[in-house]
């Protein structure tokens, strides 16, 4: 069996792993999420017109502890980027790509600083949008049913086509955090560079130091966050987990993006609080 057949063989498990497809692991915690967020609800400050979807999985003892609107396709913004990246390894494992000094500055600049020129670099290089939707559809199905890529990163930054679900998001970091993807370590290396997130920083209860991988994106009608933390116990060891936020609008906040983006970006940090927190309860940290 070739390398690109053992993985199709890992994702299609991912499917059947009880843990990893059903929403019952920890209802508390799911409760205390769902609590939070309506609580935002009945408050005004999240709006009827906007959507969420939270999925939480603790990679530590393998058990989905969260699973809220997961399958729904959400818009993407710059989440969608660890895909692009995704793609063009393959390519490269594929001999048809070649990781130059050059396209290596442009995966850490698409990552590291979200930079859409450099995105859009790397799409040319695999054959674009439609090109890299075919590369994952037909050898990474299981992390890419919602997955959509249709357009190359717009002037200005205005990325609303693309889309992925938040248990794309979930099967990317667990076949990341596993080495199940062409180049894992080199994605997860670019992926931990540091950078812009909502999981650790000014989240009052993750200790300052955790180690992050992840993927922002941020649109006027799109929050999220995906990631992988790492956090460090009293007994010397690491328990990682892994967190997916997202918050999409149905209506485009241009006239208070800055207010906007904010205050639902301190939105996902309250739920990493909320899930550090937990995890306190069920691992030595």
């Amino acid at each position: 069996m070739n390398r690109f057949s053992q993985v199709a063989a890992f994702l299609s498990l991912i499917l059947l792993l009880p843990n990893l497809s059903a929403f019952a692991a920890n209802q508390s915690l799911a409760n205390k999420i769902e609590s939070y967020v309506q609580s935002l609800r009945s408050s005004g400050s999240l709006r009827n017109y906007e959507r969420t979807a939270w999925i939480v999985y603790d990679l530590s003892d393998e058990s989905e502890l969260v699973a809220i609107n997961p399958m729904t396709p959400l818009q993407a913004a710059s989440m969608i980027k660890p895909f692009v990246a995704l793609a063009f390894f393959h390519e490269m494992e594929a001999g048809k790509v070649t990781y130059t000094s050059t396209a290596r500055r442009h995966m850490e600049l698409m990552i590291q600083k979200s930079s859409n020129d450099s995105t859009n670099w790397i799409m040319r290089q695999v054959g674009g949008p439609a090109a890299i939707s075919a590369i994952l559809k037909q050898n990474y199905p299981d992390l890419s049913q919602g997955v959509h890529i249709v357009e190359y990163i717009p002037e200005g930054g205005k990325t609303y086509l693309n889309q992925a679900a938040g248990r794309d998001y979930a099967k990317y970091l667990h076949a990341l955090w596993y080495r199940k993807l062409p180049q894992s370590a080199e994605l997860l290396r670019v992926m931990g560079l540091p950078g812009t997130n909502r999981l650790c920083s000014r989240v009052k209860s993750v200790p300052e130091g955790t180690k992050l991988y992840n993927k922002t994106g941020s649109t006027a009608m799109c929050c999220g966050d995906m990631g992988i933390l790492v956090a460090r116990g009293r007994d010397g060891k690491q328990y990682p987990y892994l967190v997916v936020g997202i918050i999409e609008s149905a209506k485009r906040n241009t006239s208070s993006y800055s207010t906007w983006i904010t205050n639902r970006a301190n939105m996902i940090r309250e739920v990493s609080n909320i899930v550090y927190l937990d995890m306190k309860t069920r691992h030595p940290l």
